[in-house]
């Protein structure tokens, strides 16, 4: 896992807050500054920060447990789907369906209403369906893809819950809060941090601030995968290595 370099941080503008006025006692901490009506980010604060997140992260994927990101702003949308699905993790990016985890069972049927169309086109069922029902079913199964697709894979709570601004998207973090799931998030200094078990001071507003922070993250969790699947392998290749080519019978017997 690549270290943090501060400079690459103040590159990608990650150091600017909000507006002075907007600010959040709380972050206090983690401002260096004012300049021109504008808190500043302490960026070192904010490198020990994602450092100690990260890690935290690759620990949860070594464990085999998934971590669900959560960012439904525009600038945010699209760089948390890739990064995400590139370490196939659980995202969502449209609106956050209330009791997504305080009720997860009634997510998991909605899930599961998908695959159970899918299955429909596949056995020749769906073609049994009069015109206007097959458009009604396409048409729900669109918006559950739209809105669950992200998460089809995630099959009970997650380890972990990853938010980029936690102002945005506060049903999902009281929800987290409820079940003891951990929270990491991107805060910015118009947020109360309190909320949140790893805070990472930053800019939560400009798309180059969430992608300098989400590639961090998402490397942090392939490493933690990438060490999983080690370990899985490992008894596996001592199983070979023991074992003869010829008979199957242990070499040193």
């Amino acid at each position: 896992m690549a270290k943090t370099e501060v400079k690459d941080l103040l590159d990608a503008g990650v150091h600017f807050g909000h507006l002075t006025r907007k600010w959040d006692p709380n972050m206090a901490p983690y401002i260096y500054m004012e300049r021109n009506g504008i808190h500043i980010i302490n960026l070192y604060k904010t490198a020990a920060k994602l450092e100690e997140a990260s890690k935290a992260l690759a620990k949860i994927a070594a464990s085999g447990r998934k971590i669900l990101f959560v960012a439904t702003k525009k600038q945010a949308k699209d760089i948390v789907s890739e990064k995400a699905g590139n370490v196939n993790m659980p995202y969502i990016t449209e609106r956050w369906p209330g009791g997504m985890l305080t009720n997860f069972v009634t997510i998991r049927k909605a899930v599961k209403k998908m695959a159970t169309i899918d299955r429909m086109k596949k056995d020749g069922t769906f073609n049994t369906l009069s015109k206007k029902e097959r458009l009604q079913v396409d048409r729900l199964r669109a918006k559950l893809e739209k809105n669950l697709g992200s998460i089809s894979d995630m099959t009970r709570l997650p380890g972990a819950l990853f938010v980029v601004d936690i102002k945005r998207e506060h049903i999902a973090i009281k929800e987290a809060q409820k079940l003891n799931i951990p929270i990491f998030a991107m805060v910015d200094t118009n947020s109360d941090p309190r909320q949140v078990d790893y805070v990472i001071p930053a800019n939560d507003d400009a798309s180059k601030s969430i992608d300098k922070v989400l590639s961090h993250v998402a490397d942090a969790i392939a490493g933690g995968l990438t060490e999983r699947k080690a370990t899985k392998d490992a008894p596996k290749a001592k199983a070979k290595k023991g074992t003869s080519p010829v008979d199957g019978s242990n070499e040193e017997e």
